[in-house]
């Protein structure tokens, strides 16, 4: 009988890449019932833009992080239910990984191994997938008719080949020992669109098109075979659904090709004569002569290879033509012997020194000062991944007693402060003693009830606000530690470059320009001292909103209270959604000033209109204008829009305020009314 196996919520790791990208695509057209959350940390060979035919479904996810990061993983499998992963993330040139190896051992098996953990952790999964590579099996006899199947030994040769064999350890070992329902693919080259061009056929082509000379390594008598990326897509379609469970399964073509004729081919679509673009250069230091497949499963299961080689190669070669700036500058990627940079923080660089008249240096502007790593006390190597410890001060305020509920959530190791922070030696006493890897900040005065209290306390509120926020940065900065600090967004106002429903917010480097309050004033003056310490994340929260509707410093709380309310749009900051967000900034070690609110705005009319609709229809209010409402305040209040474009572009997968508001705090707190009452 033939079983068919229906997922409902599958994890892509490694998505944004070349061969997993055409995979989701793929799922979601064809399956829009499946729910497909991609993980991946958009490394050098990644690509937003891979994903664009997917990005606007409603049943796909993108979620920017590392399968390195077991918190992260946990998380995801758990709060998304997922049942199957589809393991693509790895480094893959064999190039890079003669010089960084141990990046392969780390991406390649140790994210393996996270993977594989969580899921036995979790219990929760039916189907793991995972994507290994023909080069396990090394190198094949040239006069070999049959191909490697898959009880072939393991004989790779290089340090890319050896990680992926390791990382099949893993997952066979796992699939044994905690019955995981694992499966492996072996797979040809693939080739196509999207393909950075570190690999050799959009490398080619992308030379082809300047007229420059193709690098051949050695005499270009290896041999390979290729398979066109939609074909291998619908292979991974056909695995996922009829593949069983412990096997293993080749995907390969018995169409073979010499390197060099792959050159000429390419030569002859550009109309270039071989004799003269075709360059004999050094060897890498093994280059396997041939590898060739026997996949009979895969094609039991009712697959069969559909592009023809000529065909595959012309629609890839139109695709560069039509699309020569997808990567960007990919200038060292198309040296003879490229060698990427794989330094965290810093994204598709190139070294290219070893060519001897050219070189790719980095520079300022290639890096983001916002993703320096803070430098480790000691320069020792490790392969285990440092555990987690957070220290966090303001217990009793409101985000600081919500992080850590986050951090139990997550299982993350925490305590909270016990010294107050204008007091230096008190500070020291708490790194010492809780030893963080992290500090957060979630500690200050904004008033109480509100920031008119500010305005008769202001030596309190400097004290706090000022003099102890700059003292745990300093502190923080003796210890190399990064401390993630709460600010707030209330040090703008509308002004005539930015008015109000225009949609032009003010972004992380404009200069403040409120000062209505004091508690404003102090937030401003100290956002800017800050600026002096590389060693803080600063996050500028605005009106925060979340789902517990009866804590009353929510913004909803308040104004559902208020006898008037104003009705002016604003940016606001949707706690269930971006603390845990700002959890992750801490793990990827971001720092600079963020604007840390939902994308867009909100009214207060709009916010009022729905909670009358999803939580008491008899709800009433009446408006006012700033004019009249400045009669009965103290201190003047903010109003503005914070542009999130930022946020957004590390976490593409943050919600617009309405659609934030609806998900974590209207939907979850929904009354249904019959008659009258509430059920």
């Amino acid at each position: 009988m033939d079983t068919v196996y229906k997922p409902k919520n599958i994890l892509l790791t490694g998505a944004a890449g070349f061969i997993a990208s055409h995979v989701c695509n793929r799922l979601i057209q064809n399956y829009p019932d499946y729910k497909i959350v991609v993980l991946d940390k958009l490394d050098y060979c990644s690509n937003l833009k891979n994903l664009n035919p997917s990005k606007s479904s409603p049943n796909f996810k993108f979620i920017k992080g590392d399968i390195g990061s077991a918190d992260l993983v946990n998380f995801i499998l758990l709060t998304e239910n997922i049942d199957t992963i589809m393991h693509f993330a790895a480094q893959t040139h064999v190039d890079n990984s003669f010089g960084n190896s141990f990046e392969f051992t780390k991406n390649n098996i140790y994210g393996t191994h996270v993977l594989l953990e969580a899921c036995k952790v979790t219990g929760q999964i039916k189907r793991f997938i995972h994507v290994s590579t023909d080069e396990v099996y090394g190198e094949t006899d040239e006069d070999a008719v049959v191909g490697n199947h898959e009880a072939s030994q393991l004989l790779p040769t290089n340090p890319y080949s050896a990680t992926k064999a390791g990382a099949e350890m893993l997952v066979m070992a796992y699939g044994r020992s905690y019955g995981l329902p694992v499966i492996t693919t072996r797979g040809n080259n693939v080739y196509g669109p999207n393909q950075f061009p570190e690999k050799m056929i959009p490398k080619f082509i992308l030379l082809a098109m300047q007229g420059k000379p193709l690098p051949i390594h050695g005499d270009g008598s290896n041999v390979r075979s290729y398979l066109y990326c939609e074909d291998v897509a619908e292979a991974f379609e056909v695995i996922l659904h009829r593949g069983e469970v412990g096997h293993v399964y080749n995907i390969g073509t018995k169409k073979e090709r010499r390197v060099v004729d792959v050159a000429k081919e390419i030569c002859h679509l550009f109309s270039l004569n071989p004799d003269t673009h075709v360059k004999f250069v050094e060897n890498r230091p093994f280059n396997d002569q041939r590898y060739f497949l026997d996949d009979p499963k895969l094609k039991g299961l009712g697959w069969s290879e559909r592009t023809l080689w000529e065909e595959g190669l012309r629609k890839t070669m139109e695709w560069y033509v039509k699309n020569p700036q997808w990567w960007g500058d990919v200038s060292g990627a198309l040296l003879p012997h490229p060698r990427m940079l794989m330094v965290p923080g810093i994204e598709r660089q190139f070294d290219g020194s070893d060519t001897g008249d050219s070189a790719y240096p980095l520079s300022a502007s290639d890096s983001s000062h916002s993703k320096l790593v803070v430098p480790a006390p000691r320069n020792i190597p490790s392969t285990e991944k440092p555990s987690l410890k957070f220290l966090i001060y303001g217990k009793t305020g409101w985000i600081g007693g919500l992080l850590g509920k986050i951090c139990e959530k997550q299982g993350i190791s925490y305590e909270y402060g016990r010294g107050r922070l204008q007091e230096r030696s008190q500070l020291m006493a708490d790194i010492l003693r809780v030893k963080p890897t992290h500090v957060f900040n979630a500690a200050g005065v904004t008033g109480r009830p509100n920031v008119d209290w500010c305005e008769s306390h202001k030596p309190e509120t400097i004290r706090t606000n000022v003099v102890g926020t700059l003292t745990l940065a300093d502190v923080c900065r003796d210890h190399g530690l990064l401390v993630v600090n709460y600010a707030t967004g209330c040090i703008f106002e509308y002004d005539d470059a930015h008015p109000p429903r225009s949609g032009i917010g003010f972004k992380e480097e404009d200069t403040p320009n409120f000062a209505g309050s004091f508690y404003s004033k102090t937030k401003a003056m100290v956002e800017e001292l800050l600026k002096e310490y590389d060693n803080v994340c600063t996050l500028r929260v605005r009106m925060p909103i979340s789902s517990d509707l009866s804590n009353p410093r929510n913004f909803i709380t308040k104004i559902s209270r208020y006898n008037k309310v104003v009705d002016i749009p604003n940016s606001m900051t949707i706690l269930d959604e971006l603390l845990p967000i700002s959890i992750e900034m801490a793990k990827r070690n971001l720092r600079g000033i963020w604007n840390f609110t939902n994308p867009g705005v909100v009214s207060h009319n709009e916010i009022l209109e729905m909670y009358k609709n999803y939580i008491d229809p008899s709800f009433k209010w009446t408006n006012f204008t700033v004019e009249e409402q400045a009669k009965v305040i103290v201190a003047a209040r903010s109003n503005n829009e914070m542009d999130a474009s930022k946020l957004k572009k590390e976490f593409p997968e943050l919600l617009p305020i309405k659609e934030s508001l609806i998900k974590y705090v209207f939907e979850p707190n929904k009354k249904t009314f019959a008659g009258g009452a509430a059920i």
